[in-house]
């Protein structure tokens, strides 16, 4: 066998973009193929172990997986930006130890989450009281409220199914969450509604619920993609929906 000539180019794609998804979550990697559809987009996905349920001891030892999660990444890419797709995740471990973590063992220009992204996506909405709907129990659905409130927000409104099995959250049907959301974007003073959770279906319901309620809505595959879409000027889908990409 005799070795033939080869030339070597660039990078797949002029924007390239790494998630780490939890290992029980079925709709974030789905939501992102469909928002960075484009070529130039290069879309690198790692998992990291999670529980079969999200409480916040499977939380706490999830972090102790993220370094190896953020290291199975491709080693020779240089990411324009990172995501770890997790928002209660983020609420309990902390968006500067999370950064801390993936930074460390991924190259990369911005590291970010979606928690971090609701709260840029809620100030550059210029809404200040926010409803939330979050699928949880309150053990993990409660420090969500609590950070939107540190971060400068109201809260005078959540709502939650009070789940705790991640498959049964993947599979909680779009027209309950368009319902729940309704429910809470229609209080007096509401001023956007935050759809909490990447396993959510929320994608198609986003546009629908604004045109009913007239006020944003904000989900948290929406807002991780959005953040990661301003932070590394990686095209986004025409399709995306809602307020926030029309910024």
């Amino acid at each position: 066998m005799s070795d033939f000539p080869y030339d070597l180019t660039g990078p797949i794609g002029a924007r390239t973009l790494g998630l780490i998804v939890l290992q029980v979550d079925e709709t974030i990697e789905q939501d992102f193929r469909r928002l960075f559809a484009a070529p130039e987009v290069a879309l690198h996905v790692s998992r990291v172990p999670s529980g079969a349920e999200l409480t916040p001891d499977t939380i706490a030892t999830m972090e102790t997986h993220l370094p190896a999660a953020a290291a199975l990444l491709p080693p020779a890419a240089s990411f324009d930006a990172v995501g770890y797709a997790c928002t209660s995740g983020t609420t309990l471990i902390g968006a500067e130890r999370v950064a801390e973590l993936v930074g460390a063992h991924a190259t990369t220009r911005v590291v970010t989450n979606p928690l971090t992204a609701a709260l840029a996506a809620m100030r550059a909405l210029g809404v200040q009281r926010i409803g939330i709907v979050s699928p949880y129990i309150a053990s993990v659905a409660g420090p969500i409220r609590r950070a939107f409130e540190a971060g400068g927000f109201e809260v005078p409104e959540t709502l939650s199914f009070g789940e705790e099995i991640e498959a049964r959250v993947a599979r909680i049907d779009p027209q309950s969450i368009r319902e729940a959301a309704l429910a809470i974007g229609r209080k007096p003073g509401i001023e956007a509604v935050f759809l909490s959770c990447t396993n959510l279906r929320t994608l198609d319901v986003i546009d629908g619920l604004e045109a009913e309620l007239g006020i944003p809505v904000v989900s948290s595959n929406q807002a991780l993609a959005w953040h990661m879409a301003r932070s590394s000027e990686a095209a986004v889908a025409d399709t995306a929906p809602g307020r926030l990409f029309r910024l």
